[in-house]
Parts: C-alpha cells; structure tokens; sequence
C-alpha cells in the first residue's frame, strides 16, 4: 500500500516547505478507522435502541390500577365513621394493592411506575398509605380531611394510570 505523506500533501496545497510534517497514514489505516467507526456507531444505535427505559404498555396492570383507585377512594369515604368498623374493608384494600404491588414490581423495566407505587403507599406519607394509618390510629376523620386527603389519592392514581396508558403498547413496537 502507498502511504500518503502529510508532508507531500501540505506543501502541495499551501506551497510552504518551511515545517514539514513527518506523519505518514497509510490508507489501510484509514479504512480500518472508518470501519471501527462505522461499527461502533451501529452498536451505539442497537444498544439506544434495544434500551428502553421504561416497561411496554400493560392494559392488565391499567385495569389494575384504576379498578383499585375506586375501590380505595370508597375505603377512604368511610373514614368519617370508626375505623374498627371498616376494618375488614380496609383489610381487603390493602390486600388489593399488595397484590397490584407485586405484580408492578415484577415487570422488568418498571421502576419509575413502582416509584410511584412506593410513594402512594407510603405509611408514613401523605398519601393512601399515611391516610390509611391515620385513620386506623385517630379512630375517625373529619370530613374536610377526607375530601382534601381523596383529592390527593385521586390524583397519585390519575398519575400511575397515565403514566401507563401513556407507554408504547407492544402493537407499536
């Protein structure tokens, strides 16, 4: 292979013999540079591409979801009245949300929903968990608390809803 002589090139284009440049690249060099960037650039784009961030669309999880959002905005309905009361009701709603829990946190690539999960469910929160807790510990709330405290609820749900109605559904892909 010839080598090309940056030196010979420079003074070809500039006409100026007063610093020679002594690195010499021969074209092979210059191919396998380019084929290693070439390769890398396409595992660069397999490895953006085959990378998702966040878990594919589940309508069994959304139906999960906003089915327990009911479910929980009624529990919480009832918090007006003494919690021993409603202690198989609350009992069967965190049951329900346990369940929705493990199934969250066993779908792969789902830590920003399960976050949100975590958050919701808090006991020590401001949320369902910490409103749950509340109540089993004051025995009863006021009727301003629960209306406030079930717009909040309703909103973190909205949240987990939307954030998986909002994922690429597999048909998508």
């Amino acid at each position: 292979m010839p080598r090309i002589s940056f030196y010979t090139r420079a003074t070809k284009m500039w006409g100026s013999r007063n610093k020679p440049i002594t690195n010499t690249i021969s074209m092979e060099t210059i191919r396998i540079a380019l084929k290693l960037k070439t390769i890398a650039f396409i595992f660069g784009l397999f490895a953006f591409v085959g990378c998702a961030t966040i878990s594919n669309f589940d309508q069994q999880a959304y139906i999960y979801t906003t089915s327990v959002k009911v479910d929980a905005l009624n529990v919480m309905e009832l918090a007006t009245t003494d919690f021993a009361a409603h202690s198989k009701e609350v009992k069967e709603l965190q049951t329900q949300l346990q369940k929705i829990y493990e199934y969250e946190k066993n779908r792969p690539k789902n830590e920003i929903t399960l976050k949100q999960w975590d958050i919701l469910l808090d006991p020590e929160g401001h949320l369902l968990g910490g409103y749950l807790k509340r109540w089993e510990t004051q025995k009863t709330l006021s009727k301003t608390f629960v209306t406030e405290a079930k717009k909040l609820v309703d909103k973190a749900f909205d949240q987990i809803a939307g954030l998986e109605s909002k994922k690429i559904k597999a048909s998508d892909i």
